[in-house]
């Protein structure tokens, strides 16, 4: 597997219209823009940094996956995106190791991108993400 950067860094937020204040008008990073990924339940915002980006998630349903983390731990730091070449070799090479993954195949992210989750109790209780785009 070969890691090429760290894609975005996702944080769950209860507003990105309220949360990306922050991010474009204090730190002056430019909003690129929202989508909605229906089959993940999300909204995301981006805020481009060089090769990487903040990504923003307010949850459109309360029974997904982003509201269930915000009821449990409040807003924050939800995951961290790491791009790779080939997601599913990536995929692949994990589970040789024995890695426990959320996802076995990669799903349509935002973007266009594909992607698939490492569970955290194999990374330390971080939510990794792979990325292809």
């Amino acid at each position: 597997m070969k890691v090429l950067h760290i894609d975005h860094i996702g944080v769950a937020v209860n507003s990105n219209a309220e949360a990306g204040s922050f991010w474009s008008d204090v730190l002056g990073l430019p909003y690129e823009g929202e989508e909605t990924v229906e089959s993940q339940k999300v909204k995301t915002a981006f805020f481009p940094v060089d090769k990487s980006e903040v990504e923003l998630l307010e949850s459109t349903d309360e029974q997904g996956p982003v509201s269930k983390f915000i009821e449990k731990k409040g807003q924050g730091v939800h995951h961290i995106a790491f791009r790779v070449d080939d997601i599913e070799a990536a995929l692949a090479e994990l589970k040789e190791k024995g890695i426990d993954l959320i996802d076995e195949k990669p799903r349509p992210g935002a973007g266009g991108t594909k992607i698939a989750f490492i569970h955290p109790r194999a990374t330390g209780g971080v939510l990794v993400e792979l990325c292809e785009r």
